[in-house]
């Protein structure tokens, strides 16, 4: 069992999908969850309800992570308020469809797309790491956690513009873990594989799905509860001595 209790998380883009249900599970272990979020104001309020009813605490915050001002102003009014972000999950990417019979190839995509997925997930990460930074160096503690994908490691499907942005998110979670751990903080990544349902995924195919499971040793998708367990755990004193580590949530399908 991992106990949050006294402590502050916040998440990125957590209204929704797996954002949504890591910020239930810290709650019901007792956690201050921030809910973070750019624009869907009444599934943050839903999200937040969910989360006290699991006997939390919970506070949704609107702002684009992708946004220096946006963030930072953030941040301080989360510090103002709490005094404190223990944990922070990097989960907010920008909008991607998992439809392999209409992604685009690499000879098909312009730059600026690409730089869309890098801005979504590694321009956030950074901007929202280094304002929580200070706060876990004063502590001496503090653990960041990156939301990654196992196509970072291997084209299942080749979507170029959302795995080269993630492949970057896994060298800067790398990057991160040994400028920070003399300082108390760890950072580490956790890569799913297909998760469904989710606003990504609902486009995916019946007979895809099938194909994964089918090569996926575990014999399924993964649904978001498969993906919490093992942030949770990177988030608790349970795994204290490991950083700049990524995890695979994917049944198998991928080993390292």
């Amino acid at each position: 069992m991992v106990n949050f209790t006294g402590q502050t998380v916040l998440i990125t883009g957590a209204s929704r999908g797996l954002g949504a249900a890591t910020a239930k599970a810290f709650a019901q272990q007792g956690a201050l969850v921030i809910i973070n979020y750019r624009r869907n104001h009444e599934a943050a309020n839903a999200v937040a309800a969910e989360c006290e009813a699991l006997g939390g605490q919970a506070w949704p915050i609107a702002a684009d992570v992708r946004d220096e001002h946006a963030v930072q102003s953030m941040v301080a009014e989360i510090l103002s308020e709490t005094g404190r972000i223990d944990v922070l999950v990097n989960n907010a990417f920008a909008p991607y469809t998992f439809n392999p019979d209409e992604r685009q190839r690499f000879h098909e995509l312009s730059w600026e797309q690409c730089a869309q997925q890098l801005d979504g997930s590694v321009k956030s990460t950074w901007l929202v790491s280094q304002a929580v930074i200070p706060s876990m160096q004063q502590a001496s503690q503090g653990s960041i956690i990156h939301i990654n994908s196992d196509l970072s490691e291997e084209s299942i499907v080749p979507y170029a513009d959302y795995a080269t942005a993630k492949a970057a998110l896994l060298g800067l979670t790398r990057q991160m873990a040994t400028d920070l751990g003399p300082y108390g903080i760890r950072v580490n990544s956790v890569a799913p594989g297909l998760i469904w349902p989710t606003d990504s995924s609902r486009h995916t195919r019946a007979t895809v799905r099938d194909q994964i499971i089918a090569q996926t040793p575990l014999r399924r998708i993964a649904t978001p509860q498969d993906v919490t367990g093992p942030i949770l755990f990177l988030a608790s004193e349970h795994s204290a001595f490991m950083t700049g580590q990524n995890l695979f949530v994917n049944g198998g399908l991928v080993m390292r």
